[in-house]
């Protein structure tokens, strides 16, 4: 099969490149160098791998705290898990991130597992050079003019050799299961208008709770106060609408941001890139 077009595009931001491909669309990659952009904490519905290559960073999303990453390190994040990625302090890192779907990451794993993965799984942080060295490769072969079945194949045998329970476990927090169905109700309403604001009496109305109560158990469940998780979702709609063509305008208005300067705003913190980087 001759090569596919690449499909890669430098941000605005001349640290950042991007890629992702029609052609795999289940797989994303990004390239940061000397970057000083942060994020706030975010979860996104795909897997992503993360690994530093230069500088220091900070991941926050493990209950004791901190945890230091250093140049060499892999992060391996479920979907939906609270996490975020920072550059120390007053410092620039350079780093690489892979986003892949999380129903196609499921079925690629039920080929060569014994057993169904767990639903609520671990972050791994990897200190492995020869992991590390897999992945850069990996990364290069997807930013380069190779065909979409090279690409596919090295993919798939990285998730295969390195899709391991080794490095450090951040285990998923214990989520309290009738907390979880008390709160399904105000989720689903903020699912269904993510443009609305939606005032914290409805959504406490909805799960029965109080106010200060709502906002305790969508910390306890989500990980974030059912305004953070609603800007999180928006973004990750945003993220989504914005691959598929539609104009930023469009798109910031469809989702009930004031401006587009707000929207800009609200993008950066959430992705560390402008919403025009996402552009296909």
């Amino acid at each position: 099969m001759p090569a596919s077009p690449l499909h890669t595009k430098p941000s605005r931001d001349s640290t950042q490149a991007f890629w992702h491909d029609p052609a795999m669309p289940f797989v994303e990659s990004r390239r940061a160098c000397h970057s000083r952009a942060c994020y706030k904490p975010h979860c996104h519905p795909t897997f992503s791998i993360g690994a530093v290559d230069d500088g220091s960073s900070i991941f926050t999303g493990a209950a004791d705290g901190p945890v230091a990453l250093h140049p060499g390190t892999l992060v391996f994040v479920p979907a939906a898990r609270v996490h975020a990625c920072n550059p120390a302090p007053n410092t620039a890192w350079s780093y690489q991130m892979l986003h892949l779907d999380a129903d196609w990451l499921s079925a690629l794993r039920r080929e060569y597992a014994q057993a169904n993965p767990v639903d609520a799984e671990s972050v791994h942080i990897v200190t492995a050079p020869t992991v590390y060295a897999r992945f850069c490769q990996l990364n290069a072969l997807l930013f380069s003019k190779a065909s979409p079945c090279d690409k596919e194949a090295a993919l798939v045998e990285f998730i295969g050799d390195c899709d391991t329970e080794q490095g450090l476990r951040i285990e998923t927090p214990c989520i309290p299961t009738h907390l979880a169905k008390q709160i399904e109700p105000a989720l689903d309403c903020l699912r269904a208008a993510p443009a609305a604001s939606t005032p914290l009496e409805t959504l406490a109305r909805l799960a029965d709770l109080s106010r200060y109560q709502t906002i305790r158990a969508f910390r306890a469940v989500t990980g974030m106060t059912p305004h953070a998780w609603q800007l999180n979702h928006r973004i990750n709609l945003a993220r989504e609408s914005i691959r598929a063509g539609n104009s930023l305008s469009d798109v910031a208005q469809h989702l009930g941001f004031a401006d587009q300067a707000h929207f800009q705003r609200v993008f950066k913190a959430h992705a560390g890139a402008t919403p025009g980087s996402f552009r296909p």
